[in-house]
């Protein structure tokens, strides 16, 4: 309710709108309508003539004839989704024919309402301000995310220095650097640089996502071996997993795979793969990982297959979100905050790769992520 008694108050006038019509009579009627709510317009009689005024004017939306000289109104909008993508403007088709089989292929086309002739002004200025409150809206929330991200990302790395400073200083005293200590002393010590370890985690797990979607995440991408990124990984995994008598196998691609990626982005998203199958998986169990490529359809994946409960089916919404745990507890009380499978997509997509994740016959679960070969 808040939401939309906000949207009401939110001043429109002066915003730009396009309106494209082979048919003088209609545009004039409908400048006039405009005027009356304090709209700014401008006016292109063909398809051809929308696209170039498009990138003149700017509008923040479109009133769009369907029947005209030259391509159509739908092709007149496809090719500006194509273009311009979400940044281009709401569509609002203006036709005679309103049957269910062209109101289909408008929303198909990308359009997001119908406008009939003749035109009933009343009508004409509700659909146009329904659909500019809603862009101005979603404005607002961009700006008001892209201002989260920046706090959150200032906070994180605030945050990170002292922790590292008290896990380094409970390490010291671990190790004996000033002196002996006692059970009772090693065991406090011992539980501080863990809490910090975690907070650490935590911070630069939030610090990863307010990069990533602040939009400045830059990838450094260059030829590398896959099957070596992961052997590494694979490595280093096993010294941890050790401590609940769990293994991890990996076999490698029979040929050298040497995809175009920023491997220390990738060892990220290899290295969280392989902490959550060990994290979720009873203790002795099999994990394995399988990397491979298909020349054919240009792409390589990495595979990696746990033993854990799966993923329940109501709960698949929240796989790969932000703060999306499931059900399912970590089996040697680890610690999670649900934002590393959302830190592995975002790096995965970014790479121009997808990632997936499917329940294995029986018990487990497999997480693949595919890459093209080439960048």
């Amino acid at each position: 309710m808040s939401a939309l008694s906000h949207t009401t108050t939110l001043n429109l006038a002066g915003r730009k709108i396009l309106i494209v019509d082979d048919d003088r009579l209609s545009i004039r009627i409908l400048g006039g309508i405009l005027k009356t709510d304090g709209y700014l317009w401008s006016e292109a009689h063909t398809g051809e003539g929308a696209l170039a005024a498009y990138t003149t004017y700017q509008p923040d939306l479109i009133l769009m004839d369907v029947l005209m000289p030259g391509i159509d109104g739908f092709e007149t909008c496809r090719r500006l989704k194509q273009s311009y993508g979400e940044k281009s403007p709401p569509v609002i088709f203006i036709t005679a024919k309103t049957d269910s089989e062209d109101v289909v292929k408008g929303l198909s086309a990308g359009g997001v309402d119908y406008l009939p002739k003749p035109f009933k002004p009343k009508e004409v200025l509700a659909r146009i301000r329904s659909h500019l409150q809603s862009q101005a809206l979603l404005e607002q929330l961009s700006k008001a995310n892209a201002a989260k991200n920046r706090f959150l990302g200032m906070c994180a790395h605030d945050l990170r220095n002292p922790l590292a400073s008290i896990r380094g200083i409970t390490e010291f005293l671990r190790d004996g650097a000033l002196g002996p200590l006692n059970a009772d002393q090693l065991d406090m010590v011992q539980t501080i640089h863990s809490a910090s370890q975690s907070m650490l985690d935590m911070v630069n797990e939030l610090l990863d996502v307010a990069t990533i979607e602040s939009g400045v995440l830059k990838l450094e991408r260059k030829s590398h071996n896959l099957a070596e990124l992961v052997a590494k990984s694979v490595a280093l995994t096993n010294m941890e997993a050790a401590k609940k008598k769990t293994h991890v196998t990996f076999e490698p691609p029979a040929t050298a795979i040497a995809p175009a990626i920023d491997a220390a982005k990738m060892k990220q998203v290899v290295d969280n793969l392989l902490s959550n199958a060990v994290k979720y998986s009873p203790p002795g169990s099999a994990i394995t990982v399988h990397a491979g490529a298909d020349p054919a359809l240009g792409i390589c994946s990495v595979a990696v297959r746990d033993q854990g409960p799966g993923i329940p089916d109501s709960e698949r919404d929240k796989l790969f979100k932000d703060f999306g745990r499931l059900s399912s507890k970590p089996t040697g009380g680890e610690k999670s905050t649900g934002l590393g499978l959302a830190i592995v997509r975002k790096i995965v997509e970014a790479h121009d790769g997808t990632i997936t994740a499917e329940n294995l016959p029986g018990r487990g679960c497999e997480f693949r992520f595919t890459l093209p070969l080439s960048a």
